[in-house]
């Protein structure tokens, strides 16, 4: 294999595994969130102001792999 092969295999398994542990981790949040709300309805603005805050820093995660991503294939 080439030095560019490697370099475009290993930038597409940064994006790959960047975005599996957040993507779990939003679903697992949007459950306990949902959940939240059906047992409180009172205080799903809080609920949900709170969630839309996590999952924007879940997807920070996704966007440094992404970033990552980038990196590796300018040195191609």
């Amino acid at each position: 294999m080439t030095n560019s092969a490697i370099i475009a295999i290993a930038a597409a398994l940064a994006i790959a595994i960047s975005t599996i542990g957040p993507s779990i981790g939003q679903g697992m949040t949007a459950k306990a969130a949902m959940e939240s709300i059906a047992r409180q309805p009172d205080a799903a603005k809080d609920i949900r102001s709170t969630l839309i805050v996590s999952l924007a820093l879940m997807e920070a995660l996704s966007i440094y792999g992404l970033l990552i991503a980038f990196m590796l294939s300018a040195k191609i």
